[in-house]
């Protein structure tokens, strides 16, 4: 265990049991240089203990990155509740673990994730003081609010993306192929079509489908034939890891930018896009709205000012654009170097 947390960089990993309440969790927190670590709670049934460690320890790495790189004042954490979200998920689970972050007395802030509803958050909420996420009728800003604005990080990479790669200013006529329209990604298609642009989805859920194209003038392809549509955009908003080997010699578009965590399989999936000439904005640059709302929530910012805090995502690619070009880098690699460069300045205030 010990050697597993000085390889990844972890301050701290604890593990939360209560047997009253059926709860099993365990909380990582990669580091505090930057500020208190955030990071959601995920509530799944994994296989054992290990595959369990394995997603938080990474997890909470992914959120030190992306919580430095987009300049808002925390470190890194994650927390997992091994459960089922359907059938074991309880009421008082959930209060148990509320009590577990409120022991750490504000050095973690747990926040949604999957397996978790807006009821679980606002109740996680009554129960420490130490979340974020619960709705506006508890005094909160709420998941909607939260998905618009990881759908907006994104609309503004893809703008980025755009004028660095085609030279075009706006979003009018560009193609963009959507793998995945959960919350984000509606939120997203809805930001992308009010902009002009031309919007083609798939989703394994049909339903997910039918809504979508009851509010928008969408095309819709089959899952698997996602790859090979013809754009200019290729948008990952599903599960990760679907950039990889496989997959990059059947794109055919000039740019992949998506909301979805950890998108390339691998982190050489950055220089085979690289090879074939497509350019990459890595998933933490663009995927930090929800984290910038839930950590403006903490901090007591309206919505709107919370808000207007993600325009850092358009001015960080352009930064990170000139980094990869100077060092002769991919831009995966260049946003890593931003990012722990932030916190590695934070490290040398402390000292």
């Amino acid at each position: 265990m010990f050697k597993k947390m000085v390889d990844s960089g972890h301050e701290k990993i604890i593990y939360c049991y209560e047997p009253s309440a059926g709860l099993k969790a365990i909380i990582a927190i990669h580091s505090t240089i930057l500020g208190p670590a955030v990071g959601g709670c995920r509530v799944r049934k994994y296989k054992d203990e290990s595959e369990a460690l394995f997603d938080v320890m990474r997890l909470s790495k992914s959120m030190s990155i992306k919580n430095a790189a987009a300049n808002l004042g925390y470190g890194g954490g994650k927390s997992v509740i091994i459960a089922d979200p359907v059938k074991e998920k309880t009421p008082e689970m959930l209060i148990a673990f509320a009590k577990a972050v409120d022991s750490l007395g504000g050095l973690y802030y747990t926040a949604p994730d999957s397996g978790i509803t807006q009821d679980d958050m606002n109740l996680i909420c009554r129960h420490t003081k130490y979340a974020m996420g619960k709705d506006e009728i508890e005094g909160g800003l709420g998941f909607r609010n939260s998905n618009m604005a990881t759908a907006y990080g994104v609309y503004l990479g893809i703008k980025a993306g755009v004028k660095i790669r085609l030279g075009i200013e706006n979003l009018s006529g560009v193609k963009v192929a959507m793998q995945g329209v959960g919350n984000v990604g509606e939120c997203l298609v809805e930001l992308l079509y009010n902009n002009g642009a031309e919007v083609i989805v798939s989703d394994l859920d049909q339903s997910r489908i039918d809504e979508i194209t009851k509010r928008f003038d969408v095309k819709v392809v089959d899952p698997n034939a996602i790859y090979d549509v013809d754009c200019d955009v290729f948008t990952p908003a599903a599960l990760g890891g679907s950039i990889n080997k496989n997959t990059i010699p059947r794109l055919k578009c000039k740019l992949v930018v998506g909301p979805a965590n950890n998108q390339l399989l691998d982190d050489s999936d950055a220089d085979l896009l690289a090879q074939r000439g497509i350019y990459y904005i890595p998933d933490f640059i663009v995927n930090c709205g929800g984290v910038t709302i839930g950590t403006g929530e903490i901090s007591g910012l309206t919505y709107e000012e919370a808000f207007k805090k993600i325009d850092v995502v358009y001015d960080n690619i352009f930064e990170i654009d000139s980094i990869a070009k100077t060092r002769g880098i991919t831009t995966n690699q260049a946003a890593l170097e931003l990012a722990w460069a932030r916190i590695n300045a934070g490290r040398n205030k402390k000292s």
